[in-house]
């Protein structure tokens, strides 16, 4: 689901948890272990312990999941004649920040995800990605740049996630590929979703050349210059306009709530969400599909947000040649685990025939490939209430996509000064 945008706070946050060190007082998480790795000697893997270490996992991952990946732990564990510990981390980002730079934080962060990297990054807690942990050919490209900074990667891919379209087949009975048959589609038997979230709106600006931040490649992104009043952003606004105003779509005051139950009645043909609303359409008996959504009006892909949840090193860790050797195990034992109980898209293309054991999966896969990550620097933090500012009032014909695009991009940057 998508992440939580906590990160306005968390350089603060970081700035109190320096001084947390000095007294050596932090929280961990409250949840008790799943189980404790076994110290049995067995075969070991590439990289054996030549002492027996104890390693901590904390895992934001959902219950059912860090269960599996306790099962996997454990099997390293045996064959390496070490300990592992994997716990379900209930407590927030800010106890990790404050807990590590107190030295008291886990070897190991598995499935956190990747945009809230940045203030980790900046604080100097993340451990590089070493050579020999990340088979580069075996990763979907944007599942790599958003672990990246700066050129280097400082974790790993484990799964990743994007919007698509839902597409109820009692009214349609194939997806639509081209702009002007959904468009068409879309008037007669009705399109709906949370139109003025940023995040789910994101595709649409990007699809049409828009950008929050310049990619200058290799994991840099320019927060110095922000896309939205670019010709390709307003273009994408006036499309969000046109939705509400010109094609009469949907209530300018959408929200999820209404857009879901009108996919779910089938009131409306055509839904945008997440993988995370699957479950919820099954139960309810709903018989629909996932497929991208189509071109944009300018022949290019709609390029939406994709998260992807990763695993890193704690840089104050005191076995990180255990702890990656752990993580390079899990990366080879328990992505198909975290498919079949999690529906995680995994991140290795080795993966990619594993999805079609699920009817839904592939789709948003396809969706992610020609997305863009969500942006993992701190400045991020600065965009989303001007982006949601931006795209309400041209919803609302309070401004044109002109305007509100200035004034969306003057507001970040205005923020992001301040943060330097």
């Amino acid at each position: 689901m998508r992440t939580k945008k906590w990160l306005a706070g968390a350089l603060s946050v970081l700035m109190l948890s320096l001084a947390l060190a000095g007294c050596g007082s932090a929280k961990s998480p409250t949840s008790e272990p799943q189980n404790q790795g076994g110290t049995q000697q067995g075969s070991s893997t590439n990289t054996p312990a030549k002492t027996p270490v104890e390693l901590t996992v904390w895992s934001h991952l959902t219950s059912p999941e860090v269960q599996e990946v306790q099962k996997v732990a454990d099997e390293w564990a045996a064959k390496t004649g070490n300990k592992v510990t994997v716990l379900e981390d209930q407590t927030g980002f800010q106890e990790y920040a404050a807990a590590a730079t107190a030295g008291q934080g886990p070897d190991i962060m598995y499935g956190l995800p990747h945009d809230n990297l940045g203030p980790f990054w900046k604080a100097g807690l993340l451990e590089p990605v070493p050579d020999g942990v990340i088979d580069e050919s075996n990763y979907e490209k944007v599942t790599l740049d958003a672990v990246s900074y700066e050129g280097k990667k400082f974790a790993v891919p484990i799964s990743y996630e994007a919007v698509a379209l839902f597409y109820n087949k009692a009214l349609v009975s194939e997806p639509p590929t081209e702009w002007d048959e959904f468009l068409a589609l879309a008037q007669e038997k009705g399109f709906m979703y949370k139109i003025k979230d940023f995040y789910f709106t994101y595709g649409f600006i990007a699809g049409n050349g828009g950008y929050v931040f310049k990619d200058k490649g290799n994991g840099n992104l320019d927060p110095t210059d922000v896309g939205f009043a670019s010709e390709g952003g307003i273009a994408g606004l006036q499309l969000l306009s046109d939705f509400v105003n010109k094609y009469k779509l949907m209530p300018s005051d959408v929200d999820d709530n209404m857009a879901k139950a009108e996919f779910q009645a089938g009131n409306v043909a055509f839904y945008l969400s997440g993988s995370w609303d699957v479950k919820g359409f099954e139960d309810a008996g709903v018989d629909f599909g996932i497929a991208p959504m189509p071109k944009m009006p300018n022949g290019q892909p709609f390029s939406p947000f994709v998260g992807v949840q990763a695993a890193f090193v704690n840089a104050d860790s005191k076995h990180k040649a255990e702890a990656w050797d752990l993580i390079k195990y899990l990366q080879e034992n328990v992505p198909e685990r975290l498919l079949a109980v999690g529906n995680r898209i995994p991140a290795q293309k080795s993966m990619a025939s594993a999805l079609q054991t699920n009817p839904y999966l592939a789709g948003f896969a396809e969706s992610a490939k020609v997305g863009h990550p969500m942006p993992n620097i701190p400045e991020m933090a600065s965009v989303w209430a001007p982006a949601a500012s931006m795209i309400e009032l041209v919803v609302m014909q309070q401004a044109t996509p002109e305007q509100a695009a200035q004034q969306a991009v003057q507001a970040i940057n205005e923020a992001v000064a301040a943060q330097r």
